[in-house]
Formats: C-alpha cells, sequence, structure tokens
C-alpha cells in the first residue's frame, strides 16, 4: 500500500473532505478511518467526524485488491485501448459490471480479475477500477482505471466535463427536434427498480439529436450527459414521450423475443490521458444486433454518414 498526501485548504470533517477531494462516497472514507488507513499530521484518526483545518496534512492509503473466489469465465470482453494507466473496454450487453450481493453471475470486475488486470481500490472492495458504468443490457465505452491515482484524475474530469460519452439509441417514435431535457431524477417512489424525473431528485441534464429515422418509424438518435444519474437517457426520454426500443422496463411495448435488449450504446468516448495530458477519443463499435436493425430497416448510405463520430458532435445543443 502506498500513502497519498492532502493539504486541507476548508475547515470540515474529514470524512466530507475527503470524499468531496477523492469522488468518493462518505461511507468509503468511513471505512477507511475505521481501518486505521487515515491520519491528520502524522496522528491515526479513528472517527469520520474529526474536525480539520487548513494547513493540516492528511495521510491516507487504500488496500491493494483482494482476489475474489474464483469463478468461471466463459466469456471475453472486446479492448478498445490499454496502456499501464488505463484500460478502454467495449462492454457488451448482459454482462454486469461490478459484482453486487444479488448477482450471481460474473461480472466486468470478475473478467478484469481474472484477466490479471491491474485495479483501482478507490472506489471500495468490489467496484475494483470502476471509475464510471453502464446498466446490465446497455453496451459500449467503458474506462477501467489501473490504480488510485488514475483513478481520481479520471473521477475529477467526470466533475469537470472533460471526459464524458456521446450515446446512440434507437427509440420508437421520433423526435420533433434536437433537445435538452433538464429535469431532476431520484427513485420512482412507486416501483424501487425505476428511476424517475421528480421534485426532490438530483439535478439531471441530457441532449438529444436526431440522426435518422427508419423504415420501421422509428429513429437513431444521439445523446450526450451533462449529469451522470442512473437510467438518465431512458427516464429523460420517456418525459418527452419516446421509449428505447427493448426497454420495456420504462414503457416500450414488444416482445422480448423480437427486441431482447435495451438498444442504447455508448458510442463515443472522450478524455485526457491522466499521465500524458493527450486528449483521446475512443469509438466503440456498434454490436451486430443493433447493428442489424439499422441496417436492415435504414438506408447504409445514409447510416455511414449519421454515424461518423464528427457528425455526431457537431451542432449538439450545449
Amino acid at each position: 500500500m502506498s500513502n497519498e498526501e492532502l493539504r486541507v485548504s476548508d475547515s470540515g470533517r474529514i470524512d466530507k473532505i475527503l470524499a468531496q477531494t477523492l469522488d468518493v462516497s462518505r461511507n468509503q472514507v468511513e471505512k477507511l478511518v475505521k481501518e486505521g488507513l487515515v491520519s491528520v499530521n502524522g496522528k491515526s484518526i479513528k472517527k469520520p467526524s474529526f474536525k480539520v483545518i487548513p494547513g493540516d496534512l492528511v495521510t491516507y492509503c487504500f488496500k491493494e485488491a483482494q482476489k475474489r473466489e474464483p469463478i468461471e469465465i466463459d466469456f471475453d470482453v472486446e479492448v478498445l485501448y490499454e496502456d499501464d494507466y488505463l484500460m478502454v473496454i467495449n462492454k457488451p450487453s448482459g454482462l454486469v459490471v461490478h459484482p453486487a450481493p444479488s448477482v450471481k453471475e460474473p461480472t466486468l470486475v470478475d473478467w478484469l480479475v481474472h484477466k490479471g488486470v491491474s485495479l483501482s481500490t478507490i472506489s471500495g472492495e468490489e467496484r475494483h477500477g470502476i471509475v464510471h458504468r453502464i446498466d446490465k443490457e446497455t453496451t459500449g465505452a467503458l474506462v477501467i482505471a489501473k490504480d488510485n491515482k488514475t483513478h481520481e484524475k479520471l473521477s475529477l474530469q467526470l466533475q469537470d466535463k472533460s471526459m464524458g460519452r456521446y450515446y446512440l439509441a434507437l427509440i420508437d417514435h421520433p423526435l420533433k427536434e434536437d433537445t435538452i431535457i433538464d429535469a431532476p431524477i431520484g427513485r420512482n417512489p412507486n416501483n424501487r427498480l425505476k428511476m424517475d424525473v421528480v421534485s426532490h431528485g438530483k439535478e439531471a441534464r441530457t441532449a438529444f439529436k436526431r440522426l435518422l429515422e427508419t423504415s420501421q418509424g422509428s429513429a437513431l438518435i444521439a445523446a450526450k450527459l451533462f449529469t451522470g444519474r442512473t437510467h438518465q437517457i431512458r427516464v429523460h426520454l420517456k418525459k418527452l414521450g419516446r421509449h428505447i426500443l427493448g426497454d420495456d422496463l420504462y414503457g416500450f411495448k414488444s416482445k422480448r423475443d423480437r427486441i431482447p435488449r435495451v438498444y442504447l450504446h455508448a458510442y463515443l468516448l472522450y478524455l485526457i490521458h491522466p499521465e500524458t495530458g493527450e486528449e483521446m477519443e475512443f469509438i466503440a463499435p456498434l454490436f451486430d444486433d443493433m447493428k442489424a436493425y439499422l441496417t436492415k430497416y435504414s438506408d447504409r448510405d445514409q447510416l455511414d454518414i449519421v454515424l461518423d463520430p464528427e457528425h455526431i458532435k457537431e451542432g449538439f445543443l450545449a
């Protein structure tokens, strides 16, 4: 374990200061404190409520990633980019990103551990390396941090928007116009599996751009997130009276044998390399099912034009 240092600039509780600085939850900081991994001015502290003042030197460290119990991995994941600091993958549908008590099948984290990939531990024991997540059925670009310093820098990029993603989605009816939805999202009070636009929710902002209409009456759109709430694109589309094909949780009407999963794909990922400072961009190819639908029900020449990354980025509402 290697120690990291932080010189305090504001007064407050140690758990709040560290949580804000590292972009982790206060529960995760509380674990570090209780395990004796945080000290102030050279003295180990035992209470998350410990008060620090400007000038205090906080020292903290994270446990090395622990190997989980052996689990059979019978799948592989496409790696779009990898170096000593990070990895970018194209997540397939049906793959859960990280373990949880309710998850019985192998996860992306299990695959990473199986491959022997060095992973950050800043997000807790079950989320090694995971800087941001994608829902189980959603596909596309996902970045993984190999060490805690990389994880911290990428988390800060999420906050200042220098890292982000453009999504592609197939929806049941075309949008009337390019638009931005700015509506708070929180847990649906009547269904704990769903999120919804609620007055007491967290700020959420999504931009939508029309790309093309298909012969089936559906449409391909692009979406850009300005915040990162659970199910944000799906919830904001529902507010517009639109649904992603396959998304029966939020109201799309179809038999699962026709469209077996949510047609939502993180297509373009951009970030600044945390070590070199280089601006980087990655394109995650569409998976066969979504590609086959578009090829069958849209003009191929037009499809090639709208899938060009420059076309997707240009003209997006801010």
